[in-house]
């Protein structure tokens, strides 16, 4: 079986994508919705993944250094994000001499500009929204 490349490049999940009740032998040639990005926005979109994956950036950190960058988040739910993104293929977590330290993947690195844009799109399009920038903090 060959890798789980397109030739292009890109990374081809096998994953079981939701169909939003699309049925089978439907022609949905002209609709917008795809799977792939569906599935690619709920990732991202869930709570924290978005902070963790920016933090981290290509920096290989330890569990506590990527906590104590995030504020409000829990080590519950930092723990079921990390291994969320392990399984994902966008983090990667090595162990050497007792010391864990997760990374990004080639994949997740591949999400930088990604995460850039929505930065600048957030910073430019800030409103009165309730959000609050931190003291001490530089806005995204």
């Amino acid at each position: 079986m060959g890798a789980p490349f397109a030739d292009d490049g890109v990374f081809l999940a096998a994953v079981a994508l939701p169909t939003h009740g699309l049925a089978e032998g439907d022609d949905h040639e002209d609709s917008p919705y795809c799977p792939y990005f569906q599935h690619a926005i709920e990732l991202i979109g869930r709570r924290w993944t978005g902070s963790i994956l920016k933090v981290l950036g290509e920096n290989a950190l330890r569990f506590g250094e990527i906590r104590l960058q995030i504020p409000g988040l829990s080590d519950r739910l930092l723990d079921a994000r990390l291994t969320e993104l392990e399984s994902e293929g966008i983090l990667r977590r090595t162990e050497n001499h007792g010391e864990v330290r997760y990374s990004a993947t080639p994949k997740g690195i591949a999400l930088e500009p990604v995460f850039d844009t929505i930065a600048k799109w957030a910073y430019e399009n800030a409103t009165d929204n309730g959000v609050q920038d931190l003291p001490g903090r530089r806005r995204c």
